[in-house]
């Protein structure tokens, strides 16, 4: 029960709490009210039966036999007036020796019963008992019960519907303040409200926490620029030098040394490739993204093709294929979706054995780009880590890679609002599925 009780939403566990608390309270007024309506029925009939155990009891006074509907006992419930016995039991007897007027339940259903006490000429105390029938009161209060049930659940729901709309009402600020701090960009902020209450001093949290944003997003910016300009200028030089030292060996050297010098050259290469994902990673996390415009996929799948080679290493050619049926554009930036293919197309071409299938197709206010390769896929259970940073599945094998090339593009769409699926393809490898807003057609997006 808590654990439902904590996924609903905030509007839904108010309106709940209010209407358990109207039924509750609903109720209660109306039982209340039932007892209240029976005891002024009851209380006007002790009235007229006080009145008429009165006239009885003058009679009896006068020596006179008590008039019809009034009965006479001892001060031991037994009957004087030989008219049989009366359905009292002595602890009521006693009560209305004490003025106490009593309710009896017989065969007959409930009876009320008032005792006026009297003393006989002869100095002997009797009671001068009156009686009605309470048939009429249970039907009044049986009535006005169907009265309130009815009354107390349109209440109930009245309540609950205005506790609904009032909160919707009160929340409404919140939801618009959430949209606007989804909307805010570098160096903006939200409205403050005016009125100082709850609604602005959250306002004002969310400046300072986006001024704390703005800030380390700067921040991380000029580690970014500072480390391109202070790792990639070493880096190249020592590849640099370790090209030159493979391609022109100095005279003497031996074969180990032009096999050291080529695994230099390899080796810093891959660091000057985990350099760059590095960086672009950073850029893509700490960045806000620029204003989307329209990129043909079809157009950007064929640049990337030109871009990477055919060939992946001796005796692995991968054949690459591309479907895209109709126009399909997406709304991000030419740099982005290109960084995306280039990591695509290059995990799913170290990973096929022989093809790689890239498909774009529209999806209503999106757009899909599905990249399928025949190798040995991704296990269910690691489909969604494989979007973490430095996660290499095939790290036992040798392959290249740092394993940065799908956390960049998981960060890149995620940016833009999409998602980034691994799946199972149809040629039993692995399918990549990115999924980004569509662009209006004919403009920006």
């Amino acid at each position: 029960m808590r654990r439902w009780w904590t996924r609903r939403g905030l509007r839904t566990r108010i309106t709940l709490v209010v209407a358990l608390v109207a039924v509750v309270v609903l109720v209660a007024l109306a039982r209340l009210g039932a007892g209240l309506l029976l005891s002024a029925v009851v209380a006007a009939g002790d009235g007229e039966l006080r009145e008429r155990a009165a006239i009885g009891s003058a009679a009896v006074t006068a020596g006179t036999p008590a008039p019809p509907g009034v009965r006479v006992v001892d001060v031991a419930g037994a009957p004087t007036d030989g008219r049989g016995p009366v359905p009292l039991d002595p602890a009521a007897v006693h009560s209305l020796a004490a003025g106490v007027p009593v309710t009896v339940g017989g065969p007959g259903g409930l009876s009320r019963w008032v005792a006026v006490p009297v003393t006989l000429p002869d100095g002997s105390p009797r009671l001068v008992l009156a009686a009605r029938d309470l048939l009429a009161a249970v039907v009044l209060l049986r009535d006005a019960a169907g009265w309130f049930l009815p009354g107390v659940l349109v209440a109930a729901a009245a309540l609950t519907g205005a506790a609904w709309i009032a909160t919707r009402a009160a929340l409404r600020p919140v939801d618009r303040m959430r949209a606007a701090a989804a909307r805010t960009g570098t160096g903006e902020r939200l409205p403050v409200p005016v009125a100082a209450d709850e609604l602005s001093a959250l306002a004002v949290e969310i400046n300072a926490l986006l001024a704390r944003r703005d800030d380390a997003v700067d921040r991380l910016r000029r580690f970014s620029d500072d480390a391109a300009h202070e790792l990639r200028s070493p880096i190249a030089s020592l590849r640099a030098q370790a090209e030159v030292a493979v391609a022109h060996p100095s005279p003497g050297s031996s074969q180990e040394d032009r096999e050291a010098w080529r695994t230099v050259a390899r080796d810093a290469e891959r660091l000057s490739d985990l350099v760059a994902d590095l960086l672009a990673l950073a850029r893509a996390e700490g960045a806000t993204p620029g204003g989307p415009t329209p990129v043909d996929l079809a157009t950007a799948v064929g640049e990337a093709l030109a871009r990477s080679p055919e060939d992946c290493g001796p005796d692995h050619a991968v054949a690459t294929t591309v479907w895209a049926p109709v126009p399909v554009r997406a709304a991000a930036t030419e740099a982005e979706v290109g960084l995306v293919l280039d990591n695509l197309l290059a995990n799913a071409r170290r990973h096929a054995r022989s093809v790689v299938h890239v498909s774009a197709v529209p999806a209503g206010r999106w757009v899909r780009l599905l990249v399928d390769d025949d190798g040995p896929g991704i296990p269910p259970a690691d489909r969604e880590r494989v979007f973490d940073r430095f996660t290499r599945l095939d790290a036992t094998t040798g392959a290249s890679g740092a394993g940065l090339g799908l956390a960049l593009v998981a960060r890149l769409v995620e940016g833009r609002g999409g998602t980034v699926r691994a799946g199972r393809s149809p040629d039993g490898g692995a399918r990549l599925t990115v999924r980004w807003p569509a662009a209006t057609p004919g403009g920006p997006a």
